[in-house]
């Protein structure tokens, strides 16, 4: 029967994830794979909970037939030969993984990525969007109060929050919240903050853990052009949260008509309608899927407006953390024990910390750790259902005439030395 080694994570010490619990662990066991772990001192599960589900371990996994982690693999360790199923971070041709993958393709090894594991409608089924949505939402509040008690000496609710890894678990943290809530509905922010609009970009997974913190809340849902007319007509004992969609967003250069599947193809053809908006934002959070060919939504330039005496923004939480990417002060990622930076949109210049002139950013790159057993437990239950066709699977043939799962063959990015026909795209980036 065949054997799964499960890489450790070394991304950094805050990656406690894994992408197989116990509890699957010890289901495939019972199937007949043999499961070989690498120790781990940071896992969110111990070595004594896989021993019991029936897995060993082992540092050496280059008898495995399948190999799994979560994040990237350092470049040093990829076993060559065994098919890989990670996180890779390459789809969108992203600079800083390109010698990964032109490893994977120099030494012929197979490369599956869980973002890729799409049905046939190409929505995602394997994911941790969700739980980066919870974390970050959290994050952003308490970083809003950080950052307006100690740049403008301004005491809220928010000063209550915690950091997410900071909560025994997302229940806690929810819990807590709605504490938060009450406080807010009952004493109000203070006047000068309101009408506290967030503007939340996006509507698929992340944003919907986004959602599920600020409901612990009191807020309201508005429209973007609804904006304007809060101006004379708010309470202060609410937030109002503006959710942003595509055409909200962006408009075609020449001036035709919005169309959705248009702008997902043509990204180079629109240009950045959100600029208005900007000086109502009090907290900006970046919750969309974004490429290089879509527009900037928050361009520096934009930002030097209203930076300094004019400056409604306190702080900007980039969950989907996109490097120089639709958020333009993300010029760097950021680890939970130090999330926070303020950007200088006049300088360009970044200091950590809440302190400074400027727009404070919380640019936490991999913020599912932060809920590290939820997390994981959820993406186990999603990825079972196709681990045993994925590990039986003869990969000496070619992916298209292999018996994977639909959904296991749109995955796998190269194999064989060569990408698979859908990624040949990314030769351009190698």
């Amino acid at each position: 029967m065949k054997k799964l080694g499960i890489m450790k994570e070394t991304k950094n010490k805050w990656e406690r994830r894994v992408a197989l619990n116990p509890e699957a662990v010890k289901t495939l066991v019972e199937k007949g794979f043999e499961v070989v772990i690498q120790p781990s001192d940071i896992r969110i599960y111990t070595q004594d909970e896989y021993e019991k589900a029936g897995a060993v371990f082992s540092e050496d996994l280059s008898d495995c037939d399948f190999i799994s982690g979560v994040k990237e693999i350092p470049i040093d360790k990829i076993i060559p030969g065994i098919p890989h199923l990670f996180f890779s971070h390459t789809i969108k041709g992203q600079d800083y993984n390109m010698p990964l993958l032109q490893k994977f393709l120099d030494t012929k090894t197979t490369l599956l990525d869980y973002e890729r594991i799409v049905n046939k409608d190409g929505k995602r089924l394997v994911f941790f969007g969700k739980f980066a949505g919870n974390a970050g939402m959290i994050d952003t509040l308490w970083g809003a109060g950080q950052r307006l008690l100690k740049q403008n000496g301004i005491e809220t609710p928010f000063l209550k929050v915690k950091q997410s890894y900071e909560y025994s678990s997302l229940e806690n943290a929810l819990e807590e919240l709605k504490v938060i809530g009450e406080e807010i509905s009952t004493n109000g922010l203070p006047e000068e903050l309101a009408p506290f609009n967030i503007m939340l970009l996006g509507y698929g997974h992340v944003a919907r853990g986004c959602r599920e913190v600020l409901e612990t809340l009191p807020i309201e849902y508005i429209q973007p052009e609804e904006l304007e007319k809060l101006k004379g007509n708010y309470s202060n004992k609410k937030l109002y949260v503006v959710v942003f969609k595509e055409h909200h967003l962006a408009a075609r250069k020449d001036g035709s008509d919005f169309d959705l599947q248009h702008y997902f193809k043509n990204g180079k053809e629109y240009k950045s309608i959100f600029a208005p908006y900007i000086k109502h934002t009090s907290i900006y959070v970046n919750a969309i899927y974004w490429t290089p060919d879509y527009p900037v939504f928050l361009p520096r330039e934009e930002l030097k407006k209203v930076q300094g005496k004019d400056q409604k923004m306190i702080i900007i939480g980039d969950i989907t953390c996109d490097i120089n990417g639709s958020v333009e002060p993300t010029v760097k990622a950021t680890y939970p024990d130090k999330p926070v930076f303020v950007y200088n949109a006049e300088t360009s210049e970044i200091q950590d910390g809440f302190e400074g002139e400027g727009f404070a950013d919380c640019a936490v790159d991999n913020l599912p750790c932060e809920f590290s057993r939820e997390a994981s437990d959820s993406f186990s239950a999603a990825l079972m259902p196709f681990m045993e066709a994925t590990l039986l699977n003869d990969y000496s043939k070619q992916i298209k005439d292999s018996d994977l799962p639909f959904e296991i063959r749109k995955a796998c990015i190269a194999h064989n030395g060569k990408l698979e026909d859908e990624y040949k795209f990314l030769e351009k980036y190698l």
